[in-house]
């Protein structure tokens, strides 16, 4: 709902989404059962701006035989309100697949089936999503000498629009992550273009790959790569043995448990540090033992037949890149001799993760006004609000970029039912609602559409 103010003419929403990704897609869906359930008196009006031009999450990634590395039960909606009709079991019963499934005796959906169950949800709440809209600028307005609000400046095909809020949630997601140096290109590509890129080889005969990472998504490129290929050399670099296995083991697990962010957030930052050490390795450059095996055995299999098409570089960095129109020639450093060496392909992928964006990147003058640690971090409360001086009245809700406040499960899937609902909670306690019924789009005076 929106409110239009006294001698103002600008609607105002409850709360702006940046992004539309599987997080905010969750807000979206809280925010709507919540507003079934309470009336028109208590519901909150929320709208999201996304800049693709329809819901995508790592369209990249999405191979064919790859699974979730989460249970289906850690979904959009399951551990917040377990009998939400936006649940994964509801898509598949929607989908005539749930006794199929059931009888698949496996608690991790392939990854392609997962991203339809997106989609599908996304689509029951699309009326509070404006896909092909980039959020370019966030403006404080202020009153008295206190930010009341935000005013959202959105850019579409149709140009500029600004929209005005009393609460953010920023969701932006994660960029692909190069080393320093290096530079995407024709032949030169991160992980998260493989499936388009690889499309575009169609009609090509490429003869070697170089796979640059030791993670879960270089490892899936590796054995992607072997099969779409089956005449080309596939070479993966790292500077292991081989492939570490990731501890998905039952108490591990307790890390993405929901108690595990209170725990995490009032540990002090040694003890933070600590419990990112011992417990990396459930998320952080390991592998699926089941990958692991199935790789060593292709591998061993081709060294008895004498036809090695896998091989594995390992205790080596690459240490240099050059595109040419025809290859790319890369220089792969021993760890152990310094010997370096020249390593030619048609193909160098890296698989070298994502850093997250910059969360008040967007918020211009705004961005003054949120406090920061003592190493330069955003200050982030429990509620996953920033943490301002007293005079910005506005909520800014981060769905990412606090694991430093709250752990592990900052931007991993396994937290993101939990995460919405306490944001919601948050809004809610904080007295945020309105009273009419929809945000209309008003001209200012300066021509400019605002909503």
């Amino acid at each position: 709902m929106s409110q239009v103010l006294p001698g103002d003419v600008t609607p105002v929403h409850d709360l702006i989404g940046i992004g539309f990704g599987p997080s905010n897609v969750a807000m979206a869906i809280a925010i709507s059962e919540h507003n079934a359930r309470t009336g028109s008196q208590e519901a909150v009006s929320a709208h999201f701006f996304e800049q693709q031009p329809r819901f995508g999450w790592h369209r990249g990634m999405l191979i064919d035989d790859a699974t979730m590395q989460v249970s289906f039960l850690k979904d959009l909606v399951t551990l917040r309100n377990p009998t939400s009709e936006f649940s994964f079991l509801c898509y598949l019963k929607s989908k005539g697949r749930l006794v199929d499934f059931i009888n698949h005796k496996n608690l991790f959906p392939l990854r392609v089936e997962f991203h339809d169950y997106f989609e599908w949800a996304a689509a029951q709440v699309d009326d509070m999503v404006s896909y092909g809209n980039e959020v370019v600028g966030v403006t404080p307005v202020v009153r008295d000498g206190a930010v009341e609000y935000m005013d959202v400046t959105v850019r579409s095909g149709e140009g500029l629009e600004v929209h005005r809020a009393r609460n953010l949630v920023i969701g932006t997601g994660l960029r692909p992550l190069m080393p320093e140096g290096v530079e995407r290109g024709d032949r030169v590509w991160h992980n998260s273009d493989l499936l388009a890129k690889v499309a575009g080889l169609e009609g090509t005969s490429p003869s070697r790959f170089v796979v640059v990472g030791a993670g879960q998504s270089a490892a899936e490129n590796v054995a992607y790569l072997h099969r779409v290929f089956p005449e080309a050399e596939i070479c993966a670099v790292f500077s292991r043995y081989g492939y570490s296995p990731a501890d998905d083991s039952s108490f591990a697990n307790r890390i993405f448990d929901p108690e595990a962010v209170d725990q995490y957030f009032t540990a002090p930052d040694e003890i933070k540090r600590k419990l990112m050490d011992y417990h990396g390795n459930t998320n952080y450059a390991v592998v699926d033992i089941d990958l692991i095996d199935d790789l060593y055995r292709q591998a061993y299999q081709e060294k008895v037949l004498g036809t090695e098409r896998l091989r594995f570089v390992n205790v080596s960095r690459l240490t240099g890149v050059e595109e040419t129109p025809e290859k790319v020639r890369s220089t792969v450093k021993s760890l152990v001799t310094g010997e370096e060496s020249e390593l030619d392909a048609d193909i160098v992928v890296f698989a070298t993760g994502y850093s997250p964006v910059d969360p008040v990147g967007l918020l211009g003058d705004v961005a003054d006004r949120c406090l920061r640690d003592d190493e330069g971090r955003v200050r982030v409360e429990r509620d996953y609000r920033i943490a301002t001086d007293s005079d910005l009245r506005c909520g800014i809700y981060l769905q990412g970029g606090t694991e430093h406040t709250h752990g592990i499960t900052s931007s991993l899937l396994s937290n993101t039912a939990i995460r919405v609902g306490e944001i919601l909670d948050s809004l809610l306690d904080r007295g945020v609602k309105s009273a009419s019924d929809e945000a209309r789009p008003v001209t200012d005076g300066a021509g400019s559409t605002v909503r």
